[in-house]
């Protein structure tokens, strides 16, 4: 293979803008009116779900392999779109919002449990705080994750994603333009 078979094809400079400029509007929209923008991306993230299921199940007669997955991964995603798309919107965010940050301590905690394992096995002074740390982190958000100030973080966390991405994005395009 040659270096240009290697390549992938980029998007269109205009496209990688639009992305980016639909991000940071995201972003400000979240930052400025975190109740209704979290409320409707959630309802769009229904859909998609329900969407989606439908086709992992459709999917699922074209190739049989990991048929049981496929059965679970279409199910779980169909009841979790009807779930948002049928709850108030608002409940089904702080819902989503909930669930997300569950997530993240469970992960902390376990990246917390290996780097402390790591720090006691020569891994030295740094791993054994950063796993103390994660530890600490991932207990809190377990312990917390309906808590409201948590999940307006998380939306805070979320709009400056967005910003700094789509910023990122609107230089890359010009970048790809030239």
């Amino acid at each position: 293979m040659t270096a240009t078979e290697l390549e992938t094809k980029q998007s269109p400079w205009w496209l990688v803008l639009l992305g980016g400029i639909l991000n940071i509007i995201v972003g400000l929209l979240l930052l400025f009116a975190p109740a209704k923008t979290a409320a409707i991306l959630v309802f769009v993230l229904g859909i998609y779900w329900l969407i989606n299921g439908i086709f992992i199940l459709i999917g699922m007669f074209e190739d049989h392999s990991a048929w049981g997955w496929k059965l679970f991964m279409g199910i779980i995603s169909i009841l979790a779109g009807l779930f948002i798309i049928i709850a108030n919107p608002l409940i089904a965010s702080i819902a989503v919002a909930g669930a997300i940050l569950l997530v993240l301590g469970i992960q902390a905690l376990i990246v917390g449990i290996i780097m402390l394992v790591m720090a006691f096995k020569g891994g030295g002074w740094g791993s054994g705080i950063l796993g103390v740390l994660g530890i600490i982190f991932g207990l809190i958000l377990m312990f917390n994750f309906t808590s409201p100030g948590w999940i307006v973080a998380l939306v805070w966390v979320a709009a400056i994603f967005a910003i700094i991405g789509g910023i990122a994005m609107v230089v890359k395009a010009f970048q790809q333009r030239s």
